[in-house]
């Protein structure tokens, strides 16, 4: 069974509500049919219900068995917008009656008043939307610092012909983290990696260098933050500076770095800018043929997940289904 289809059992056992609030786009309608034929959580679509009944029908998709909800009409609109005036404090009553208008608003509000469980937007909203959002509703007290993972699950890259699951991050939120916040970074991705594979965590901190092959002041921030994750969290398999081969190529990892705990078997690898991390992990969706999860945020009261404005069905699904892992 493959990695995805046992997320997708775990999820069954303890099905969620998921929010979509972007139910005129057709993947997420596609994505709806297949998680709800699947049985694979609950799902709420946000938006007018004629419209996006039409639209399914129009592309003969099928999402009866989801609950569509629309914010104009919704007997909880009000009491949301105020809830969400005590929240965020820069903004009026009126104000945050205007916003609770839109679904994201919306339906993040759904989840705060614990209507739902979790929420998956971001293939027609940037992730700047979705974040900022989320981040004045869910914030959660006493989190150093946001961040996000992708996870990538690489086809036929281990040597018996199994697949390779990745955790990348930070590819969407923090441009360049210091030392501190990549340490906090490291170690909130290891246990999302736990959380999602039951597997253990073995954390490569990225650069162009490889344990003192070269010196630099971008180096230098990757070794501090490695050796702090170390000495918080001895518990953790972490090792850096890594050069990416030296990180998941047991045989360059033997020449360039043989003393190293992470032996060329890294499953989580941290990016030390946001550059990096974003680019790399397209390169290896794109090139690879891999699947994209994400990004999918920590530090949040709740799951409030992103998806690429360029995500595929499978993607949206996958992301639904990682959600409600979070969510259990």
């Amino acid at each position: 069974m493959s990695w995805i289809e046992e997320i997708k059992q775990r999820a069954r056992e303890n099905s969620k509500t998921i929010i979509l609030p972007e139910a005129m786009d057709s993947r997420i309608l596609k994505a709806t049919e297949e998680v709800l034929s699947e049985k694979i959580c609950r799902i709420v679509l946000i938006g007018k219900e004629e419209e996006i009944r039409e639209k399914a029908k129009q592309e003969n998709i099928q999402i009866d068995g989801a609950q569509i909800v629309n914010p104009a009409t919704h007997p909880k609109a009000k009491e949301y917008a105020h809830f969400l005036a005590e929240i965020d404090p820069t903004i009026t009553q009126e104000e945050a009656e205007q916003q609770i208008k839109n679904p994201v608003y919306f339906g993040m509000m759904m989840i705060k008043c614990k209507e739902a469980d979790g929420f998956v937007s971001g293939a027609m909203n940037t992730t700047k939307n979705i974040l900022k959002t989320a981040m004045k509703i869910f914030k959660k007290e006493g989190t150093k610092i946001l961040s996000t993972v992708v996870v990538m699950v690489v086809p036929n890259y281990k040597k018996d012909g199994k697949e390779g699951v990745y955790i990348f991050s930070d590819c969407a939120l923090n441009e360049t983290p210091g030392y501190l916040a990549l340490s906090e970074i490291a170690v909130s991705s290891a246990k999302t990696y736990e959380k999602f594979t039951n597997q253990k965590a073995k954390v490569a901190m990225l650069s162009y260098s490889s344990l003192g092959s070269a010196h630099s002041k971008d180096i230098e921030k990757v070794v501090k933050a490695t050796e702090r994750v170390k000495k918080k969290h001895p518990e953790l398999i972490i090792d850096g500076e890594l050069q990416l081969d030296t990180a998941i190529v047991p045989e360059v990892a033997s020449r360039k770095a043989p003393n190293s705990v992470i032996q060329g078997d890294a499953n989580v690898l941290i990016f030390p800018d946001i550059n990096a991390g974003n680019i790399g992990c397209k390169l290896v969706e794109r090139l690879a043929k891999a699947q994209l999860f994400g990004p999918i945020c920590q530090g949040l009261e709740n799951p409030i997940n992103d998806l690429s404005r360029g995500c595929s069905v499978e993607s949206i699904v996958g992301t639904i289904v990682l959600t409600a892992i979070q969510a259990q």
